[in-house]
């Protein structure tokens, strides 16, 4: 191993200021952190977290929106309950960023739970069909330009696909966090002046 640099004068100031590298570190750490969670919410705005496109939403989905008079196409942006939960946590020298437990959405739902199935998505859901649930879905399929068949009696199935929001975006940030990182703790510290 070489060392490179001025060790001396990196030693020098280092002894002589502990509590200001201590708190350079504190605050570059927050700026990644707050970074990381703006890299999240641009991904859902622009529908492409770390780049990677939403596949679009399906044509049911679409035609449910309609009939409760929300004309949005963005994925997982009805209200932008989970967008806005989004939120950084720093505790001590370990940041969080993400959907806290205790988030929740303005129908009471726990947002992590929303958040884990539309980052993996679901296993199928089978559900047993109400006359009211029939009388729905021969709505929705009809909104959707599809004319129902069958007797519409049994069940349903349901699978809610993954749209990561998080994934994409962590594995695009981390390339550059250390060169970031370390460029803020110098900069905060004037440089090792």
């Amino acid at each position: 191993m070489k060392k490179t640099g001025d060790w001396a004068r990196a030693r020098h100031f280092l002894a002589k200021n502990p509590s200001g590298v201590k708190a350079a570190i504190g605050i570059a750490l927050r700026q990644e952190a707050q970074l990381l969670r703006k890299n999240i919410v641009h991904g859902l705005t622009s529908q492409a977290p770390g780049g990677e496109p939403f596949a679009p939403l399906s044509p049911l989905t679409l035609a449910k929106r309609e009939l409760y008079n929300f004309s949005g196409t963005k994925a997982l942006l009805v209200r932008g309950d989970l967008r806005n939960a989004i939120t950084v946590i720093v505790q001590g020298d370990t940041a969080f960023v993400g959907v806290p437990r205790k988030a929740r959405g303005k129908d009471g739902k726990e947002l992590v739970d929303v958040a884990r199935v539309h980052e993996f998505g679901s296993d199928p859901i089978i559900v047993p069909v109400t006359p009211k649930m029939r009388k729905f879905l021969f709505v929705l399929l009809r909104q959707a330009g599809q004319e129902p068949s069958g007797s519409g009696k049994g069940f349903v199935v349901l699978s809610i696909p993954a749209r990561p929001f998080l994934r994409p975006v962590f594995h695009q940030f981390v390339k550059g966090v250390k060169q970031r990182f370390l460029q803020r703790v110098a900069t905060l510290l004037g440089g090792l002046q």
